[in-house]
């Protein structure tokens, strides 16, 4: 039986609807977040969302994708972007800069001169006012020879799972209540 994506309660039927710019599989008491998705084969022209890229097209140019598609058309894997490829930065990259050049001795000046570029930017970075472009984030990296990447903490490893059904955004979610 399907699990709502949401709450994770089991129910036959699931209504495909979009919440925080997000398509989710809901059951019947959580889709009062969001708004309802219709597929085209069931609404009258432009609804308010379009679902094609969603439904049948990617299901059905992927062969190679593997997957038992018994129950839904969430099961799908989405097609991959930019993003995927991209290395997040850390969170305490400001830290990381500052006590790296410190335990160098060097100046903020000293750094930007090394770098080849202006102290108002190293000045910047580590306030944590500006994120680092990939080339600047290069150039630290390798001056400092520091890692600006965020590494994989406990918490991304517990998004990782062999079984797609088992965790659901009320396994993750923290209520402001």
């Amino acid at each position: 039986m399907p699990q709502c994506e949401m709450c994770g309660t089991e129910e036959a039927s699931l209504t495909t609807t979009k919440v925080e710019g997000a398509e989710l599989e809901l059951c019947s008491s959580c889709t009062d977040f969001g708004t309802e998705v219709r597929d085209e084969s069931t609404s009258s022209g432009g609804g308010k969302y379009s679902t094609s890229s969603s439904t049948g097209k990617s299901s059905s140019s992927s062969g190679s994708s593997g997957s038992s598609g018994s129950g839904s058309s969430g099961g799908s894997t989405r097609p991959r972007d930019m993003f995927d490829d991209m290395d997040e930065i850390a969170t305490d990259y400001d830290e990381v800069i500052r006590d790296a050049r410190e335990s160098r001795g060097l100046s903020q000046e000293e750094l930007a001169d090394q770098l080849n570029e202006k102290a108002s930017l190293i000045r910047k970075l580590e306030r944590g006012d500006t994120l680092p472009t990939d080339e600047v984030q290069r150039k630290l990296e390798r001056a400092l020879d520091v890692s600006l990447v965020e590494g994989q903490s406990a918490d991304d490893a517990d998004w990782e799972t062999d079984d797609p059904g088992t965790m659901t955004l009320g396994d993750v979610v923290k209520r402001k209540d």
